[in-house]
């Protein structure tokens, strides 16, 4: 049980920068007065927020802020449960949230979302829907159980009688289930893949044994084919070198031929020097009379005879230069067609360099042949190394078999796991032992509220109403009074189911303006009277305009008040 003790706020709403408090365990039944505007419902925004990060009403958390102060909001709420006492702080600016068990602060490391979700599931055990069913009954945003979808009705009741674990649980077989699913999926592709794979091994060592000899037959084949190649290079060797031979036999004056015409190049080198050594004579005739040896004139039939010797000379010269040219050009031809056919010689020798490195290659390759051959016929371990891998391959699929048969069966028990933990399940047989139990609950304060009618939820949390004619009726025909009387009749009737089960049971109960609206006095007295019969160990605070008609009917007052635009408790 939740034993609420005492709440306090400051900079919230239209509150000041003082803590206001309130003690939720100092009376059975209080009364919360004030004018409007004066604070009265802040209490119950303040309980939201501190306890969910949310309102009651409907109010931006922005708004929530002082907007004088305009910072350091602050609730504070201390409960117990059991042995444990608990603080919860929540502020904004600075942002704050805290969980104090027995004076200690709890471990903050993990996000909000999370510790708002631990503050919930673990020590509360109440969602935000659920508390404001079982604690809160208002007049402002607040959704009346009979006015929520279907969807949502099933989770308070699944609240309040402790089975949203089922839901919880429904979840985690559902993760589960497609994990498990997804390595079925998984193991089944790799057996397939591991089959595949025995079958090509299989075939593999089935073409290692048969093609074993055509293997070695095959490299055979090959040398002898090599060798038949070499033979042929070796004849087109030998073509190579005979016709090298002929071509160097034809050139062996090569070597005479270079010689001579060295010569006749000397020669005729020699013989324009002479012409030149005779012309310089004749320019000596012509331009001196006198011996520059002796100092004796020279006359001019001397001069005469001298410059026609020396002409005759130049002649005989030159007709011995054109014959040496004549001889030289011939000999230059045939010394072009030695370089022609030497040429020719370097090539055939170049190709028989070629094919004797042809040769050579071969023959390294036949050797490599024949080791390979020898290796072959004599080795047998990479078949049973084939073998070896296939003994392996088959093992794996074997043990994928057996993989896939503990997850099939896992599968089988999570198909029947998840029937029970459906809606339709373990959680619909739960929720049908009690709805008798809720039934009679609701009908029995209803009478206590001179409402006599028949109310009766079914499985699907859909309402039949039946008046003393037997009428059927729905929620939504009634009046505003008579659906007030409902939901008070529901609100007992979950605090009342929560203190049987003990999972969502609390000791305050908050009613704002239940009395203001739809109840007559008639009204007024019954829920009173309902009120006194909870017990002492139950606080109910009642927040209502009608004061004065009110403050005999409670054991304590509270009223608010505003001061300079500040709300406060009055007297404080």
């Amino acid at each position: 049980m939740i034993k609420f003790k005492t709440i306090r706020w400051k900079n919230f709403l239209s509150t000041g920068a003082k803590f206001t408090e309130v003690k939720f365990d100092r009376s059975t039944t209080t009364l919360i007065v004030g004018e409007n505007g004066a604070g009265k419902s802040t209490i119950l925004d303040a309980l939201c927020f501190v306890l969910f990060n949310k309102p009651f009403r409907n109010i931006n958390k922005p708004q929530l802020m002082n907007s004088i102060n305009a910072k350091g909001l602050q609730v504070e709420v201390e409960f117990s449960i059991g042995p444990k006492e608990y603080k919860i702080v929540r502020g904004i600016k600075p942002g704050l949230f805290e969980i104090h068990l027995n004076g200690e602060l709890l471990n903050q490391d993990a996000a909000s979302r999370d510790y708002q979700k631990y503050l919930e599931d673990s020590v509360l055990k109440l969602n935000y829907k659920s508390f404001t069913q079982i604690v809160i009954l208002g007049s402002a945003s607040f959704t009346p159980f009979m006015q929520l979808p279907v969807g949502h009705r099933r989770e308070i009741i699944e609240d309040i009688l402790d089975i949203q674990i089922f839901t919880v649980m429904n979840s985690v077989l559902k993760e589960k289930q497609n994990e498990v699913k997804t390595k079925i999926i998984d193991i089944e592709s790799q057996i397939e893949l591991g089959k595949s794979k025995v079958k090509l091994q299989q075939s593999y060592i089935k073409t290692l044994e048969e093609d074993k000899q055509k293997k070695v037959d095959d490299v055979k084949n090959r040398i002898n084919e090599i060798n038949e190649e070499i033979s042929q290079l070796t004849g087109l060797v030998q073509q190579e070198s005979s016709a090298a031979s002929t071509l160097e036999k034809s050139i062996e004056d090569a070597s005479t031929k270079r010689t001579k015409r060295s010569e006749m190049v000397q020669l005729s080198k020699k013989l324009s020097q002479k012409i030149q050594t005779q012309q310089e004579s004749i320019r000596f005739y012509a331009e001196h009379d006198v011996c520059p040896t002796c100092s004796q004139g020279l006359d001019d039939t001397f001069k005469t005879t001298a410059v026609h010797t020396h002409e005759h000379s130049i002649v005989e010269i030159e007709n011995a230069i054109e014959v040496l040219s004549t001889q030289l050009t011939e000999l230059e031809a045939e010394i072009d067609s030695i370089i022609s056919i030497e040429t020719a010689i370097a090539e055939h020798k170049e190709k028989i360099i070629e094919l004797n490195t042809s040769i050579i290659g071969n023959q390294n390759y036949i050797k490599k042949l024949q080791e390979e051959m020898q290796s072959e016929s004599s080795n047998t371990s990479n078949l049973e190394d084939e073998k070896t891998k296939l003994k392996t391959l088959a093992k794996e699929v074997v043990t994928l078999a057996e993989e896939k048969g503990k997850l099939t069966e896992d599968k089988h028990y999570h198909e029947i796991a998840s029937i029970l933990l459906r809606d339709t399940g373990i959680k619909t047989k739960i929720i049908k032992q009690y709805l008798p139990v809720i039934n009679k609950l609701v009908n029995k304060y209803l009478t206590a509220m001179d409402f006599f009618c028949h109310f009766e939820l079914d499985e699907t949390f859909n309402e039949t109403i039946k008046s003393r004619h037997r009428d059927d009726f729905s929620y939504a025909s009634f009046s505003e009074g008579e659906k007030q009387r409902i939901d008070l009749a529901l609100l007992f009737t979950w605090r009342t189911i929560a203190k049987m089960k003990n999972c969502a049971s609390t000791n305050l109960l908050l009613l704002d303006e239940v009395f203001d609206s739809s109840l007559d006095a008639n009204g007024t007295d019954y829920v009173m009277n309902l009120i006194n019969t909870l017990g002492d160990e139950t606080n109910v605070f009642v927040i209502s305009h009608k004061g004065d008609l009110l403050f005999d009917k409670f054991r304590s007052v509270i009223k608010f008040e505003k001061i300079q635009n500040f709300s406060r408790i009055q007297g404080t």
